[in-house]
């Protein structure tokens, strides 16, 4: 009696989730047709979107086509989540644009980052890595502050010739704000350095992390590296400083 009772009930309990899961999915996609409707009406105000498509299944947005750019990929996505009951978005547009080597995005990027906020007093405590690999930009290093921050991330993403963005930046503590300011006065402040002011993008990056502090950027002698790294060491509260200033013609050493 036993043995044949069990199955009767998994049937039964089954034959009674069958109509409550299909009502779910029912429930899910009853707004399908009015945010579909909403989704057009907003990716046709804007002639970026002309050649992006969208289906909705459920609740789910998918999005297909084309843009010319990364950023107009992430503004059609946000434009649609906007859409009332939708429940989420699938952003499958691919980013047309101009053709553009990975060599050329990369070099590109490393100069647009490295003038980056100039006149800004976050300069030179930013230190932001840039690579490329088939269009895919993968930014890395740190950052001394959230506009910083911010600032990379738009850079790369309304850069033509990029397909999408993977942000790897690191915002430094705020913490050591007053060791920064204190190590950049030491550095500049010097007879030796002073020289690098001239030039906006600062070469000399003071990247400080709980007290932690790192030396990036090109200088022009053995002496300026070496004085650089001496003024540095001379700051309170300043430990473990790591050189990674480099000379002419060397590899520069990024921030990881």
């Amino acid at each position: 009696m036993k043995s044949n009772f069990i199955p009767v009930v998994t049937l039964a309990a089954l034959m009674t989730l069958s109509p409550l899961a299909q009502a779910s999915t029912t429930a899910a996609g009853r707004y399908d047709a009015n945010i579909q409707a909403s989704v057009i009406q907003k990716l046709a105000k804007d002639k970026d979107f002309k050649n992006v498509q969208s289906t909705v299944e459920d609740g789910i947005i998918t999005l297909t086509g084309s843009v010319d750019s990364y950023k107009d990929k992430l503004d059609a996505e946000k434009q649609v989540r906007k859409a009332d009951k939708a429940k989420g978005v699938r952003n499958l547009i691919e980013v047309a644009g101009p053709s553009v080597s990975d060599a050329q995005l990369q070099k590109k990027l490393a100069e647009k980052l490295a003038y980056d906020r100039a006149g800004y007093n976050d300069v030179a405590f930013n230190a932001i890595t840039v690579n490329v690999n088939n269009g895919v930009v993968t930014l890395g290093g740190a950052a001394a502050d959230y506009p910083a921050y911010n600032s990379a991330i738009s850079l790369a993403e309304n850069t033509k010739g990029v397909k999408e963005v993977v942000n790897n930046i690191r915002v430094l503590p705020l913490m050591d704000d007053g060791l920064r300011f204190r190590l950049y006065r030491s550095i500049y402040g010097n007879n030796v350095l002073s020289k690098y002011l001239l030039d906006p993008q600062r070469p000399i990056r003071i990247i400080v992390d709980h007290g932690s502090v790192g030396l990036y950027g090109q200088v022009d002698s053995q002496l300026d590296k070496t004085v650089a790294e001496m003024r540095a060491r001379q700051v309170l509260g300043a430990f473990n400083v790591e050189n990674h200033l480099t000379l002419p013609n060397q590899a520069a050493v990024e921030l990881r």
